[in-house]
Parts: C-alpha cells; structure tokens; sequence
C-alpha cells in the first residue's frame, strides 16, 4: 500500500512535475520493453525477489519505472557500492515498515483503529467458549502460542471477528485454504481478465506470501468476482494478505498482477 500511495503516486507526481524521463527504485525486480510496452518480470537474485510488493503497479506507472538492480544480485549491488564509496555499501537489511517504529505494529492498529483492542472471547469451530482476550489486534492467523487457554491438543487462531469481538480457534488442519476471492484487482496481462479467467479459467503461478514461492493455480471470474484456487493449498491464508499472479508458461515469470484477499474460507467452514 505504501508503494501504490506514495512511492508510485505522491513520488511519481514529483518527478513529473521536475521534468524527469524516468524514476529509478532500488526494488529487485525487473521491468523488459516488449512490443512497445513494459513486462514487470522477477528479479535475477530469486533471494531478494521483492515482485510480491509490486503487484499493484499500473502499465502507466511500469512505463516511467526503471528497476536498475533487478538484473544484479545484492552482493553485487554492495560491491558496485563500495567501488562508488557508498557510505550505505554494508548497511544492514531493512526488516521493519518504515512509518512503524521500532517494529510495534500493534501500536499503529490501536491508534487508527482502538475499536480492535475491546475484550472479547476466544471460542472453538462450535461457538464454546474457551477463554477471553483483550482486543483481537493481538492475534494473527495461525498464532498458535500465546493464546492463554489450555486444550487437549494444540490449537491455534482459524478466523478473527472484530465486529463481533471473537477469536476462533481449531486445529491447524482447519487453517488449509485452497481458494480465496480477491478485491482490488490490478491484472498486467496482455489480454483482458475477463476474456481468459471466464470459463474453466486461467492456469498461471500465485503466491500469498513474500516468503513463499509461488505455486500452481487457476483463476476465475465467476458473477463479476474474482476468484484463485492454489492446486495444493495453503495454510493460514488471512484477509488483507496479496495474491499475486505469475504467468506459469516462462522462465523470467512474469508478474500479471495481483490483488488483496477480501475473503479466505479454512475447508472446515465450506459448505
């Protein structure tokens, strides 16, 4: 989100405004010129792949993006640093958000939305109560330790219901999605969504995570929604994560875009 509002817009603006003929970032990703238009490709250094983030950029944005390191591995990103007399040239890999200090997410949630940190409980797949917590921004997808309630067998958090203040919890079985639906779409394809993922769909490459690689899937379009269904599924998948698309017929692996999960249904809540 910080990519698409500020460095992609509020930047962007700034560096058209100065007349520039391009702006330059120092993400590892790769963009090609084919036919007269950009292809936002993965990086060389698979190691450092930050496509995952990129999802959202527009074919508009692609043509006055230019990613220089894309095409280098990091250690010879530090090397050309050092040659250059960087200061930065063995800086240490940023970890954090910047706009979070210190890394206390929980702090940021609280302020912008206090209405998350109200008491509520912790109840199983069958509505018993289990337990009670003290706001349900201190709780991820998956979380199993810190739950502060005793069990037979592990469990660990399936769903959160901040409107109605419950943490549900189940066993990690329950926590294996294969499809999810999508909202905010942004698709880099040659041709039109709609056109290939109708039907039995579009075979292509997605990932959920940044850390993860991306596997086989199909998307489809079904009564103006989009949806991706992950061939071997994927555990702990949460509302507001991306998905991103990667073309499954090349070797660079084109990014086809991407979008946020609006909905992820654990197979244990699918009728």
């Amino acid at each position: 989100a910080c990519n698409q509002s500020v460095k992609f817009e509020d930047l962007m603006a700034v560096a058209r405004d100065l007349g520039a003929a391009a702006l330059a970032t120092g993400h590892y990703v790769q963009s090609e010129l084919v036919d007269g238009h950009r292809r936002l490709l993965r990086p060389l250094d698979s190691e450092r792949d930050q496509s995952y983030f990129l999802f959202a950029t527009t074919r508009e944005q692609l043509e006055f993006l230019r990613f220089p390191l894309g095409g280098k591995t990091k250690s010879e990103t530090r090397a050309l640093a050092k040659e250059m007399g960087l200061e930065i040239a063995g800086k240490s890999d940023s970890q954090d958000i910047c706009f979070v200090p210190e890394g206390r997410y929980i702090d940021l949630i609280a302020k912008i939305h206090p209405e998350v940190m109200a008491p509520g409980n912790i109840v199983d797949l069958d509505g018993n109560v289990l337990g009670s917590h003290q706001g349900v921004a201190n709780y991820t997808i998956g979380q199993r330790r810190g739950l502060g309630i005793a069990a037979a067998s592990p469990l660990y958090v399936i769903r959160l219901e901040p409107e109605n203040r419950l943490v549900i919890v189940g066993p990690h079985e329950a926590l294996r999605i294969f499809t999810v639906r999508l909202r905010d779409i942004n698709w880099l394809g040659d041709s039109p969504l709609m056109k290939v993922a109708g039907g039995n769909g579009l075979a292509i490459e997605a990932r959920v995570r940044s850390t993860r690689q991306p596997q086989p899937a199909v998307i489809q379009m079904r009564d103006g929604q989009v949806y991706v269904t992950l061939i071997a599924g994927e555990y702990g998948i949460a509302p507001g994560q991306a998905c991103v698309f990667y073309a499954d017929d090349n070797d660079e692996a084109e990014i086809l875009g991407g979008g946020f999960v609006a909905e992820a249904i654990p197979a244990v809540f699918a009728a």
